[in-house]
């Protein structure tokens, strides 16, 4: 992602990439500077971004997280050619199709059909070519009759699909998505993703905007960070998601330390990922246990699993001894699937918190959520903790995991001023094995418990399975 990459066949190369904005205070002042011809200066400077560089390569989907008003979707306006730099270039080798805004581009007069064709104009497509991509741009969006209505009366959900449909089948090359998966119903941003998905294996690249840190970890291979229009972090996914809910959850000290670590290191997340802990560090919640047994045996001599930790939050607690255990109450890092289990955890409170709320959270080794609960959603929560105070956390859990690696998150917060705050959050603060519960081969994520039963119909004396 930096300059200095050696790689050659980049689809998107940006360097030192700025926009600023003049900003006046009063309508009278956009007209006096009109007629000072640079004597004085009756507006203040806003760069809404400033000294971005990044490549982006073929087959590669980046994502591009950030708070709202950090410049995400002026970088992305830049990209796609709707927006002017102020500074610096960007090269784009390629075709784009961009859905940078909620409909934009289609006129709310036009019906859906006719709005389909205007925008393949715009998109350098033809009416032939349009021909040929409207029956699977129609089915892809999967609005009925209401293909035929004008645009002003579609859903913001219409809108979208409509809208998704016609540039993802326009796209030859690259692909610009600004929050587009944000909207619809689930069936439809499972669609979006696994359009994208192809799209991308057959070597297409593709720009996501996005506040979904999981979407942009599942997805891509690569994230930037940007904030307050400068870009933070890069680097693999889940390191600057990371970096991201720290930037969201911290506090103003803690924002300015992270700003400051990730000055040193240019901005690497993968550094900073690591220095969260001086290094990476084995993970082993104390012994390699084996199962009972009647179960299968665990590989212990498998080495321990490593992680590296972030935590976040105020810093008026603290989260120690954070452990599985499985069915006979000992303390493990290897489970069987499908058993009963516990994630235990211990809290000292530095300062008094009131509505206090204990969660946990499984993720894959891709940083994919699994499952998590929090006190709050399970209306349990501790009405006052006093400083000083320790309190023994325990999650009772049936593991329906498939066979893997998991990940550990623990957290503490408490309600303040009406708002949800993070006393502390430790994030893959330990990992688990989960091995098969008995002789049965799954796959995927989730154990289910199969029992299969089949016969042979239309025959006499058929044999039971």
């Amino acid at each position: 992602m930096p300059s200095s990459e050696q790689r050659t066949d980049a689809a998107i190369i940006i360097r030192s990439l700025g926009k600023v904005y003049r900003m006046f205070d009063r309508p009278a002042d956009r007209f006096k500077q009109a007629f000072m011809w640079g004597r004085r200066q009756y507006y203040r400077e806003f760069w809404a971004l400033r000294d971005i560089s990044f490549d982006v390569y073929p087959g590669e989907m980046v994502g591009i997280l950030g708070r709202n008003g950090s410049g995400k979707s002026t970088l992305l306006q830049i990209v796609a050619g709707t927006l002017a730099p102020t500074t610096g270039t960007v090269q784009v080798r390629g075709e784009v199709a961009a859905l940078l805004e909620l409909g934009s581009g289609f006129s709310p007069d036009f019906t859906g059909r006719e709005n389909v064709y205007f925008n393949g104009a715009l998109l350098g497509l033809s009416q032939r070519q349009v021909n040929g991509y409207f029956e699977a741009i129609e089915a892809f969006a999967d609005i009925g009759e209401y293909i035929d209505q004008p645009v002003r009366t579609y859903s913001s959900g219409m809108m979208v699909r409509l809208a998704f449909a016609v540039q993802v089948f326009a796209a030859r090359r690259i692909l610009i998505v600004d929050e587009a998966l944000a909207v619809g119903d689930e069936g439809f941003q499972r669609k979006c993703i696994a359009t994208m998905e192809r799209f991308q294996a057959d070597g297409g690249t593709i720009l996501l905007v996005t506040h979904d840190t999981q979407t942009v970890v599942r997805m891509c291979s690569r994230a930037i960070l940007i904030d307050h229009g400068r870009r933070l972090a890069y680097g693999r996914s889940k390191p600057v998601a990371d970096i991201y809910q720290k930037l969201l959850y911290s506090t103003r000290t803690q924002v300015e330390s992270l700003r400051a670590e990730l000055a040193r290191v240019e901005g690497l997340a993968d550094a900073v990922a690591m220095r969260d802990n001086g290094e990476e560090k084995e993970v082993s919640n104390g012994e390699l246990t084996a199962v009972p047994a009647s179960e299968p045996p665990a590989d212990l001599d498998a080495p321990p699993v490593k992680t590296s930790e972030t935590v976040y939050g105020t810093g008026e607690a603290e989260i120690t001894d954070v452990a599985m255990y499985d069915e006979r109450e000992r303390r493990t890092s290897v489970l069987a699937a499908g058993r009963r289990c516990s994630l235990r955890y211990r809290v000292r409170f530095a300062a008094e918190a009131a509505a206090v709320s204990f969660g946990m959270m499984l993720k894959t080794r891709e940083g994919v959520d699994v499952a998590g609960v929090s006190g709050g959603s399970l209306g349990r929560r501790l009405p006052l903790v006093r400083a000083n105070q320790t309190v023994e956390v325990r999650f009772d859990l049936t593991l329906n995991l498939g066979p893997g690696t998991y990940f550990l998150n623990a957290g503490v917060g408490c309600v303040r001023n009406g708002e949800e705050v993070f006393l502390q959050r430790r994030v893959d603060v330990a990992a688990i094995r989960v091995v098969p519960g008995d002789d049965r081969h799954l796959y995927g994520l989730a154990y289910v418990d199969p029992r299969l039963t089949c016969r042979v119909v239309n025959e006499e004396a058929a044999p039971h399975a």
